[in-house]
């Protein structure tokens, strides 16, 4: 890493994600889970969501007070130093709810606008997966020491294991289930993991061909998709768009481009 703020952003941003997924991961009630359709057990979650986003704006701001936010969970500041840091500090809240693993805390830095450094934790995988833009991307945890994450190959199309995401709202969810029907007699099968940060992590590593999702929020893809990127998946939204609102596409070169193709002429993007 030429740029010596790097090193620095990347380091800030793993502690903050380490002492925030260990905030969730020890925190959570262990029957959390027993009572997941009443009320309780989702006020806990969002407390447990705004205390790590707390934890994390804290950890980084006692270090670089100059520094700006955009956070889930409400934090946002402009800041004076050029750089922004973007926060997810629950991606995956159902999952965190119910008790299952695909859950993480996703941090990444940006310089005047651009994507710089990523980090995605995913404590009950024992994971971690970071880049820094133009140096690869790399994870600990499942791999001997630390691992350079490169995409799979592509494979044909109708071979392609992709992930996908879906809305809370009924009528925008009955859309994409359409989308999706159309869509999976064309690949090998779709999955549906539930953290967007660890579907585009899963991506890199080659656990996924492909990733699509409608309606996420900044914070939801910053850091996984440069992770993405720099393991060599290409990233966009519509053709020729970059990831929005309307639609996220994430996949190896010869599968994102037929995968965008499709999910435009599906109506991917729209009610």
């Amino acid at each position: 890493m030429s740029d010596p703020l790097l090193p620095e952003l990347l380091e800030l941003a793993q502690e903050a994600a380490r002492r925030a997924g260990e905030l969730l991961r020890d925190g959570r009630p262990a029957d959390l889970a027993v009572a997941a359709t009443k009320s309780s057990p989702i006020d806990v979650v969002t407390e447990m969501d705004i205390a790590a986003e707390k934890l994390i704006t804290d950890v980084i701001s006692a270090r670089r007070p100059d520094d700006g936010f955009l956070g889930e969970e409400g934090a946002s500041s402009e800041g004076s130093s050029g750089i922004r840091w973007v926060i997810d500090p629950l991606d995956g809240t159902v999952n965190y709810l119910y008790g299952l693993p695909t859950w993480s805390v996703s941090i990444a830095a940006e310089r005047d606008g651009e994507r710089i450094v990523g980090v995605v934790a995913a404590p009950m995988r024992g994971e971690t997966y970071h880049a820094v833009l133009g140096g690869g991307a790399w994870a600990t945890g499942a791999w001997e020491g630390e691992c350079r994450l490169a995409v799979r190959p592509a494979p044909p199309l109708d071979q392609a294991l992709v992930s996908t995401g879906f809305n809370y709202v009924a009528e925008v969810k009955a859309h994409q289930a359409e989308v999706a029907r159309q869509l999976i007699p064309l690949l090998r099968d779709i999955r549906r993991g539930g953290s967007a940060a660890v579907d585009l992590c899963d991506v890199a590593a080659g656990r996924l061909d492909g990733y699509y999702e409608r309606g996420l929020n900044p914070w939801d893809v910053a850091a996984g998709d440069l992770i993405a990127r720099e393991a060599g998946a290409r990233t966009g939204g519509r053709p020729g768009e970059r990831p929005s609102r309307d639609l996220t596409v994430a996949g190896a070169p010869g599968v994102f481009e037929p995968l965008q193709r499709l999910l435009e002429d599906f109506g991917a993007w729209h009610d």
